[in-house]
């Protein structure tokens, strides 16, 4: 009689060690033609559809380069659907502190290129250009410059507010390192 020989099994499948199981496994293919690497990244055919393509890195990234959520919708529909989307989503959102360092590479916040939109400078400004354009433009509309003008002391309070958002995220990365 054989002798007993202890189980590495334990009856779960995935304690079993590499190339323990017998039956085969399956792939899928990527489902761009003539592509034979797996597809293992399921991409939506249609906005709100539940079928889905199922493509390989290079072509799930290549087909999430054109994708555009708020496709067919104009901006005052676009701006209710993205707060609406916030607001159901607030309590997964990503802390500051995980995204990335640095300018320009995709690291500015929604408010952030809204504050870069009202000072008139790119993306990839460092901090100080947004220092000297706020500066400028501060004295332009300052209400001691324009006083009783209602139009340049609103505009003033956005400058500033905008400054602010870009200062408390100027020292969010200096504090990051």
């Amino acid at each position: 009689m054989p002798k007993a020989r202890r189980s590495d099994d334990w009856g779960f499948p995935r304690w079993r060690p590499y190339g323990g199981s017998r039956e085969a496994t399956s792939v899928r293919i990527c489902d761009r033609h003539g592509c034979e690497e797996p597809g293992d990244c399921p991409a939506p055919k249609a906005p709100n559809s539940p079928e889905r393509w199922y493509f390989c890195q290079k072509h799930a990234a290549e087909y999430n380069s054109k994708w555009d959520y708020f496709e067919g919708l104009d901006k005052a529909e676009k701006a209710a659907r993205a707060k609406s989307e916030q607001a159901e989503s607030a309590g997964y959102a990503e802390a500051q502190h995980y995204g990335w360092a640095g300018s320009g590479d995709g690291s500015r916040s929604a408010d952030e290129m809204r504050a870069l939109e009202v000072l008139g400078l790119d993306a990839d400004a460092d901090f100080a250009a947004i220092k000297k354009a706020y500066r400028v433009k501060a004295k332009a509309v300052h209400p001691d410059v324009k006083p009783g003008d209602k139009e340049a002391a609103d505009e003033f309070q956005k400058l500033q507010l905008s400054y602010e958002v870009l200062k408390a995220a100027e020292e969010r990365r200096e504090w990051k390192g």
